[in-house]
């Protein structure tokens, strides 16, 4: 929806790779995307499609969720059974060709795809969701767009704070502190949720819970004026319960059947130690930085699934137009990476990968801005990869209207079972195939952004189209058999996002967010859970003299299509739906705010996924307090 801006101190506190010297100067740098190559981009540069949530849009509508937060971006479908098994598709692309960032860090190990449910707002500092193909940059599962989730740090000085929510449906609470000189700081953040739930079955019977506490310590240090040492940890556990499905049923009620006995545990850690070197007067920055994700998973209290992704990272950033890296208007970065992961469901193999990856970007006197990168990716158990980008911008002098495009491949590994399964389910034998080709998706988009009403109001509207090469299907060998393969024909993906927003008056700011989508198989049926329409209308009222808001979202849906697992065991559309969320807050002094939010406010009976209800209405107060 709306783009950030950050000063550099700010940029500095989100991404080290903007050390500075002690001495330097702070300047403004406008907008920029942090996550928008392998060093942070200028907005009004960038030439890919990008949305940024801010953490003051988040308060400002009550948001307490990221897969919430989420449904505020258009090309993103947002669907799942349940709030505890929530997938994102962007641009109608598989749920697993997103990939899932924590500060840059893959928020999910080994082969394992991220299933958003409880992750906590409170202390998140802004969402990067960038659209089309982001392979060069992050490498597989990045085929379809990744999320950054980039959480708080703290600005010079110290700061605490925290909230904390009660409502119908549960309670929330956070905490943070968090200390920094110029040159460097330290902070630590705690969220806990424990959230009731709703019957899933929609019978009315037993809730399914989530409950999630996080904690997170970073910090980063300027050893001296050309030396930065930094590290990020961050761990989670959540439990949740879920419900049984029926094979015997007739229609969506009697699918998903009331459990109490149906539960799993998850354990997230991510950690990434970094060093930073400016030499040649900050026109040679090096960086170096290692990485692990573990992600672990279990069911009714069986044995949990372990997997691990351990990475490191080496970045060259070299200005080549005599300029310090940060300010060049012509800028290389050349990055070499290696990757191993591996998971306990196939523990004699592991996947390791060697890559080296170029960039190139370019600011030309006349507004045109263009940013290319190519990547090469070494793999040790299946085909090596090659995947590219390209992209430009390019802004109307005086009128602000500015030209955006983009074209590139990504690409997404396949999975432990499809390379290496070796097992019997009941009657039937799956066999892994380990001459599979990554699947590999080409895109490209186009776009106007248009200001109006003296910069008071803002229009982007975009046009993608993608193309699926090679996605991995099983089939069946003989009788007893299934095995892997990738697939013949492409899956076509095409459609519109448009985002405006207008300053209305003094007091009223308006927002506005939809998608068309038409996306196919190969054989012409439509894709599953990949909403024909999407649209978001937003409303926030300043009040009290500027102390207080108010903020109405309204979200409808239309053409959604899903498979039925009973009855006639097709593909058939899904009811649309509209949905309506109030949410208002009030300063009781400079700081300590006031909150309350109503969601799903008319009690809507819908559901994302045949036979799996969703939340009706739920109704929250709480406060939130910083110093």
């Amino acid at each position: 929806m709306s783009k950030v801006r950050l000063s550099l101190a700010a940029a500095l506190a989100a991404s080290p790779a903007l050390a500075i010297a002690q001495d330097f100067e702070i300047t403004d740098l406008g907008e920029i995307i942090v996550s928008g190559g392998f060093t942070p981009v200028e907005a009004q540069k960038y030439g890919r499609s990008v949305s940024v949530l801010t953490s003051e849009e988040i308060k400002e509508r009550g948001i307490t969720t990221v897969q919430n937060a989420l449904r505020a971006i258009p090309g993103l479908m947002v669907n799942g059974s349940g709030d505890s098994f929530t997938q994102v598709r962007i641009r109608g692309g598989e749920a697993n060709h997103t990939l899932i960032l924590i500060d840059g860090i893959e928020a999910s190990g080994g082969d394992s795809e991220y299933i958003l449910s409880g992750l906590d707002t409170a202390n998140i500092e802004r969402i990067e969701v960038l659209r089309g193909p982001q392979s060069v940059f992050y490498g597989s599962n990045a085929s379809a767009g990744v999320i950054n989730i980039i959480t708080k740090t703290g600005e010079i000085g110290t700061e605490y704070g925290g909230s904390a929510e009660y409502g119908t449906d549960g309670y929330r609470a956070s905490a943070r502190v968090s200390t920094r000189t110029e040159r460097g700081g330290l902070s630590f953040s705690l969220a806990h949720d424990e959230d009731d739930g709703y019957d899933t079955s929609g019978d009315g019977g037993e809730e399914d819970g989530i409950r999630r506490t996080t904690l997170q310590l970073k910090g980063d240090y300027l050893v001296t004026d050309h030396f930065q040492l930094g590290f990020n940890v961050r761990t989670s556990e959540e439990h949740y319960d879920s419900d049984s499905t029926s094979w015997s049923a007739t229609d969506p009620a009697g699918y998903v059947v009331d459990d109490p006995t149906q539960y799993a545990d998850r354990e997230e850690r991510l950690a990434q130690f970094f060093a930073e070197l400016d030499t040649l007067g900050g026109r040679l920055k090096h960086r170096l930085a290692f990485e692990r994700t573990d992600y672990d998973s279990a069911r009714n209290g069986g044995a949990a699934t372990e997997t691990k992704t351990e990475a490191a990272k080496y970045l060259l950033s070299f200005g080549l137009n005599g300029q310090p890296a940060d300010d060049a208007d012509h800028l290389l970065n050349a990055i070499l990476e290696w990757e191993e992961d591996s998971s306990s469901s196939n523990p004699l193999y592991a996947r390791r990968t060697n890559s080296i990856a170029l960039e190139y970007r370019g600011s030309f006197a006349n507004g045109l801005d263009l940013q290319l990168g190519v990547r090469r990716d070494n793999n040790s158990a299946f085909e090596d990869a090659t995947s590219w980008n390209a992209s430009a911008s390019y802004t109307f002098a005086g009128s602000g209207i500015r030209l955006h495009g983009s074209a590139g491949t990504g690409i997404v590994n396949p999975s432990y079972f499809e390379l290496f399964a070796n097992s019997t389910f009941g009657t039937t034998t799956y066999l892994g195939n380990p001459n599979l080709k990554p699947e590999e998706n080409r895109s490209f988009d186009i776009g106007v952004e248009v200001p109006f009403l003296q910069g008071r109001g803002l229009v982007d509207v975009t046009y993608f189209d993608e193309t699926l090469t090679g996605e991995i299907e099983n089939y069946v060998v003989n009788a007893t058999t299934r095995s892997y393969r990738n697939q013949a024909g492409d899956s076509d993906r095409k459609g519109i996002e448009l985002t405006a927003s207008l300053d209305a008056t003094e007091n009223l700011d308006l927002r506005l967010s939809y998608t068309y989508l038409d996306a196919t198989n190969p054989d012409g049926s439509v894709e599953i859970r990949r909403p024909e329409h999407e649209l978001l209308l937003s409303a926030t009222l300043q009040t009290f003299q500027g102390r207080g808001s108010v903020t109405a979202d309204m979200r409808h849906i239309a053409g959604n299509w899903d498979s039925q697992f009973f009855g006639s065991y097709s593909t058939v559309e899904l009811p649309n739906y509209t949905t309506v969320d109030l949410s208002a807050q009030y300063e009781l002094n400079s700081n300590v705010v006031l909150t309350g939010r109503i969601t799903n406010l008319f009690d809507e009976e819908y559901a994302d996924v045949w036979g799996y209800a969703k939340r009706g209405r739920a109704a929250y107060v709480g406060i939130r307090a910083s110093f």
